[in-house]
């Protein structure tokens, strides 16, 4: 009864004019951001934060959080239409968004990466309200060697997983992790693989990496293909009637959404974990229950609606712990915290009570916030409809200059530029002997952080091994992705023995 009386309270701040231009005009920014590769939440949020300095502070988080989460909504347009993802999370977005708008159904995968999107927000504000301060303590319980266990979960489902032999799709995790150790030693401060070369000394770029081998990749598929009349492979325009799901597909789509919800919600509030993290799970979680798993990354609706509803809620999730406890959950929210101490802020548990207006109003707009991006987003379907109606001769190109120009503009070097070459060639070489590229742009990510877990485990238990296997969550894990690459070749022995026994 008390959160409802404080989120009614939170209401009346965050539907105030200022609060809902701010909120709005933070939420129109956000699209644009995530649906500009390369850029992201935490460029764009770094780059406002400045300019809200001056603000009340209400006023400057609600437009802070409405660019982070306008950020989900936004990077899925480019994901889907042109197959290079607006951001990290985004990737799993495009395996199965990008399917569907080749198939003429790129208002489908909008309206459905629009509408997860909403509801997830929608829920993921109302989980935040009610159980904020009791997840942020439970995820307290994830150390190092949890987390670690954790992210070698999610790297082993998606080399098991994603693709069409578990062979492959290891082979990609494994070249994505080697790729994720070149750069600075986090732990020890030593240079790695750089080849004396500085561009490296941070590691490979990564959003140039992915730009390269998705975009890239994409046009060169498409040049090297003599069978394609590029001017005959435009797209049926985008309509508001053609947009419309069949019934199949909304009961294939509402335990998605659901699921995805819950699932990024609940990782989304584990500090460090992150909404990559989050939506890669959740994305792979649902191929796994999946009565269809063979379609996913051929265009399964239910894999969009999963991985769309995984990132928005995991995005509002990350404020849980940077609210109740003060640690940030993301990126993104490490950046909002100190916009917190700018403020003269304390986050913590008193937070919720001490600063009633700021919590409160900031949690209440994640719920306007939601309902304003959803119908700006809808509004601008059969806008976003006149990109496929380009022809291909014009669009491919424009694809390249765009690649370039977001590879060149994060670091203003020509170095990521190469970067995005060598990972497009690189691409197209895996792609023709199918090996799935999610595997190696995960594992790229994920990488860094898996290592660092892992030593920071070593260091903790002196570098005894047994520290991961006696603590529940982290043991629990490792049994998990043991058996999940164990249970195929069990089954696939037992069913040849079978076979043997009656033949």
């Amino acid at each position: 009864m008390e959160v409802l009386q404080n989120l009614g309270f939170g209401l009346m701040i965050a539907l105030t004019p200022i609060n809902l231009i701010a909120c709005t005009l933070g939420g129109i920014a956000g699209i644009i951001v995530g649906a500009m590769p390369g850029i992201g939440p935490v460029a764009g949020v770094a780059l406002l934060l400045p300019l809200t300095f001056k603000m009340d502070p209400t006023t400057a988080i609600i437009t802070l959080a409405a660019l982070y989460y306008g950020n989900m909504f936004g990077s899925s347009i480019s994901a889907i239409l042109i197959n290079i993802p607006g951001d990290a999370p985004s990737i799993m977005t495009a395996l199965d968004g990008y399917q569907m708008s080749k198939k003429g159904r790129a208002g489908q995968a909008l309206f459905m990466s629009f509408f997860s999107s909403f509801i997830a927000g929608l829920v993921g504000a109302l989980l935040l309200a009610f159980l904020g301060t009791v997840l942020a303590e439970a995820a307290l319980e994830f150390g190092p060697p949890e987390f670690a266990a954790l992210i070698f979960l999610a790297m082993t489902l998606i080399g098991c997983i994603l693709g069409d032999s578990v062979v492959k799709g290891l082979f990609a995790s494994a070249l994505g992790l080697l790729l994720s150790s070149i750069g600075t030693d986090s732990m020890m401060g030593l240079e790695r693989m750089t080849f004396g070369s500085i561009e490296l000394i941070g590691g490979v770029p990564f959003i140039a990496f992915i730009i390269g081998i998705f975009g890239l990749t994409q046009v060169i598929q498409t040049l090297a293909n003599p069978i394609l009349d590029f001017d005959k492979l435009t797209f049926p325009k985008i309509t508001y009637k053609s947009s419309m799901l069949s019934k199949e597909e909304w009961k294939r789509s509402w335990p998605a959404i659901w699921r995805g919800t819950f699932v990024g919600f609940f990782a989304g509030t584990i500090p460090g974990c992150g909404v990559t993290t989050a939506t890669f799970i959740s994305y792979l979680t649902e191929k796994r229950v999946s009565k269809h798993p063979e379609e996913f990354g051929k265009g399964a609706i239910e894999g969009l609606a999963s991985a769309e509803a995984a990132n928005n809620s995991a995005s509002i999730g990350a404020f849980a712990p940077l609210l109740c406890l003060g640690i940030p959950g993301s990126s993104t929210t490490a950046i909002l915290l100190g916009g917190l101490m700018m403020w003269g802020l304390q986050p913590g548990p008193l937070l919720m009570v001490e600063n009633k207006e700021f919590a409160w109003g900031l949690i209440a707009s994640m719920i306007t916030g939601d309902i304003i991006l959803a119908i700006i987003c809808f509004a601008c379907l059969p806008l976003l409809g006149y990109i496929l109606k380009v022809p291909n001769s014009i669009l491919m190109p424009t694809i390249v200059v765009i690649s370039i120009v977001s590879a060149y503009c994060l670091n203003n070097s020509v170095f990521d530029i190469g970067v995005m070459t060598v990972a497009g060639l690189l691409g197209y070489i895996l792609e023709r002997h199918s090996y799935p590229l999610a595997p190696l742009a995960m594992t790229l990510i994920l990488g860094p952080t898996f290592e660092t877990a892992v030593r920071q485990s070593f260091k903790i238990s002196q570098g005894d091994i047994s520290i991961f296997f006696t603590r529940p969550i982290s043991l629990g894990m490792i049994v998990a992705a043991v058996v999940l690459v164990v249970s195929p070749i069990i089954y696939k022995t037992i069913k040849n023995n079978k076979k043997i026994i009656l033949d």
